[in-house]
């Protein structure tokens, strides 16, 4: 059985009645999400890619990249126990079932190293760290990746891919542009605002424990390049927090 991880003491408290609503509103986010992607896909997997135009297969392509990036934060939020704290089972069914439509990742092996994150950030044992040679952002993120991929995701996504072709007759081009292109993309996005920016050593080195900073962005900025996932420190202050109410802490600070 997947364990979560107490909500800590300095969580931010609420009413009941406040409570719920936020309980609410967490799976009704995740539900959109979910949702949003499947509609989208679908709807972009039929069309004749023939017909548009660079400038609107670009948009297209960033639209899906966007929502790919949602399903994970998702995940993310089943890992801290927050998209469902009602029902521990829900919670991480749902979780599961992003990290599935996102890219066949491993619901488990991923919340055990995510905590490990939480617990080690910047350290030999953090998972998500650089290697302690190479810094720089593709060494890191190809170091990065290693620890998350296997073999036996990467064929079961070109057998989906070949049966989607050949059995679903789903064109070449709709499938790389609309479905891998933006989970690649997607990813990047993730390494980026997520580890690669918060989690590198600033000049005047790490402040523990968290060793994590803030990209301060607008708002609205923020919630286009990456969910608030930028909000990093915060996220590390506050792990309980769903990613849609980390403004709210980066506005106090």
């Amino acid at each position: 059985m997947i364990q979560l991880e107490q909500p800590h003491s300095h969580q931010p408290k609420s009413t009941p009645s406040g409570k719920n609503k936020s309980q609410f509103k967490a799976i009704l986010i995740a539900t959109i999400i979910v949702a949003t992607w499947v509609i989208s896909l679908s709807l972009l997997l039929s069309l004749d890619i023939s017909k548009l135009t660079f400038w609107m297969l670009l948009p297209s392509i960033l639209w899906q990249t966007f929502l790919y990036t949602g399903l994970f934060i998702t995940s993310h939020d089943a890992m801290h126990g927050v998209v469902f704290p009602q029902n521990t089972k829900i919670n991480h069914f749902i979780g599961t079932l992003t990290l599935s439509l996102y890219g066949l990742l491993p619901y488990k092996k991923l919340l055990k190293k995510h905590w490990i994150h939480h617990h080690n950030p910047a350290s030999q044992i953090d998972p998500d760290f650089h290697n302690g040679k190479y810094k720089n952002f593709f060494a890191w993120y190809f170091h990065f990746m290693k620890g998350y991929w296997s073999w036996g995701q990467i064929i079961a996504l070109t057998i989906i891919y070949h049966f989607a072709n050949h059995i679903l007759h789903i064109p070449h081009a709709n499938l790389t542009n609309f479905w891998v292109i933006p989970s690649i993309l997607s990813s990047f996005q993730l390494f980026y605002f997520g580890t690669f920016l918060p989690h590198s050593e600033p000049i005047g080195g790490y402040i523990q424990p968290h060793c994590s900073q803030t990209i301060s962005r607008p708002i609205w900025w923020s919630f286009i390049t990456c969910y608030h996932f930028g909000y990093h420190k915060e996220h590390h202050e506050y792990p309980h927090i769903p990613w849609w109410q980390l403004p709210e802490i980066y506005k106090t600070k």
